[in-house]
């Protein structure tokens, strides 16, 4: 496998297959719809309010990728009869490089996403996918960081063998609350 490549997360029985996939204009609209979400904002270091910065955001994401450092997906729920593929979320990948033993992983989910499994999913397939393409080339675990009130991210970090590590102190402004490391080496 390489970087750009897709990854798959079936469905089950409760909810569509997901694509994880490079991020694109296409994807502005449905980005900005989904920092629209109060819950998201508060955990998102981003700001996306409008359209300009729905596309700034994506032309960062597509150069991080072309560089390597940065390899964001926008999570996308299969479609159901007629209806299009829908954005569920986005996972990432940072600073993996080779000769480097670690690397973090983030993901965040649309509202109507959420309780669904969206981000478990979505979590899972970028971690076994980061194993296989990069493992070869030293890695040897993934964090997980969020701040110590956000429970939701807790549970989806030990749902997907994220145990919790430690508490890291907070940094203001950026990180104004303590925040909890999750760590995992591969399987």
């Amino acid at each position: 496998m390489n970087p750009t490549d897709l990854i798959e997360a079936p469905a089950t029985p409760t909810a569509p297959a997901l694509l994880l996939r490079p991020w694109h204009v296409d994807d502005v609209a449905e980005l900005v719809e989904a920092y629209r979400d109060p819950a998201l904002g508060r955990w998102a270091i981003s700001a996306i309010g409008t359209e300009d910065d729905g596309l700034a955001w994506v032309r960062a994401q597509e150069q991080a990728r072309a560089t390597g450092g940065r390899l964001g997906f926008a999570v996308v729920e299969a479609p159901f009869g007629a209806e299009p593929r829908r954005l569920a979320g986005g996972v990432v990948l940072k600073e993996v490089a080779p000769g480097r033993p670690s690397a973090e992983v983030g993901y965040w989910t649309v509202a109507r996403a959420r309780g669904r499994g969206v981000a478990p999913r979505a979590l899972a397939a970028l971690t076994a996918w980061a194993f296989d393409t990069f493992r070869a080339d030293g890695l040897e675990r993934l964090e997980l960081l969020h701040q110590s009130d956000n429970e939701a991210s807790c549970r989806v970090a030990e749902k997907c063998g994220y145990p919790f590590a430690r508490i890291l102190p907070a940094t203001p402004p950026a990180f104004p609350l303590d925040g909890h490391l999750h760590v995992r080496g591969p399987s």
